[in-house]
């Protein structure tokens, strides 16, 4: 299968999503939006993942790509093709599901729990540890089931279409390079900023980012699954 990646900042890549993309025999486009580039046509990629990035997802002003970026996702929604999105990207699939997206209690930032939801459809362990960093949070959307939920979101993630529809506010993705990467962004969120003791505290432990990768595997695996279905 060939992938499009949609990348919103140069601070915000696909990780360790790369990585199993190519370990699985995928090939993969990423597409530079921040920078100009413009957004692939849907019928030249077998699946379509939306990035993290700074921004809100109505941010037009500063960043009037997000119009058109916003079109691409409403169709790949009404199309049949596997369709993931992390952080921003679950942001602007849950909009565009009619889910109401708007500012958290709080910043989530740094390594939570996530409890599994019930009715989740993911294979994954009851409670697991995640990567955060957030301030926007999304309701479920209609007809969607939920992922679970850490202390401040009660929706972490969700599933829509039978599963063919993916949506992650956590980060299952993160490696210590590209957390390195993200500290060093001009975040615009002055409650998000992280100090060098906090950036320390939060890259001090290697298996960490160990743990995330079965995760990620498991939950991609899932994710194309349940699509070929």
């Amino acid at each position: 299968m060939h992938f499009h990646l949609l990348q919103h900042s140069p601070h915000h890549g696909p990780a360790r999503i790369a990585d199993w993309l190519t370990s699985m025999g995928h090939s993969h486009t990423v597409f530079h939006l921040y920078a100009g580039e413009l957004p692939p046509r849907l019928a030249d990629g077998d699946a379509l993942i939306v990035l993290d990035g700074p921004m809100g997802v109505h941010d037009d002003a500063e960043h009037p790509w997000l119009k058109g970026e916003r079109k691409l996702v409403a169709r790949a929604l009404d199309g049949s093709k596997p369709l993931l999105g992390i952080g921003l990207g679950a942001r602007l699939i849950a909009a565009a599901l009619g889910a109401s997206v708007g500012r958290g209690t709080r910043t989530e930032l740094g390594w939570q729990q996530i409890e599994l939801a019930p009715e989740s459809p993911f294979d994954l362990p009851e409670r697991f540890t995640a990567f955060l960093w957030h301030r926007e949070v999304f309701a479920l959307p209609d007809e969607a089931l939920p992922l679970g939920a850490s202390a401040a979101s009660p929706v972490q993630g969700f599933a829509w279409d039978g599963g063919r529809v993916v949506g992650l506010l956590c980060h299952l993705e993160a490696t210590r390079d590209s957390l390195v990467t993200l500290f060093e962004q001009p975040w615009p969120d002055d409650e998000a900023r992280v100090s060098a003791a906090d950036e320390a505290e939060l890259l001090d432990d290697p298996k960490r980012f160990d743990r995330l990768a079965p995760l990620l595997d498991r939950l991609l695996s899932q994710w194309l699954h349940r699509s070929a279905g």
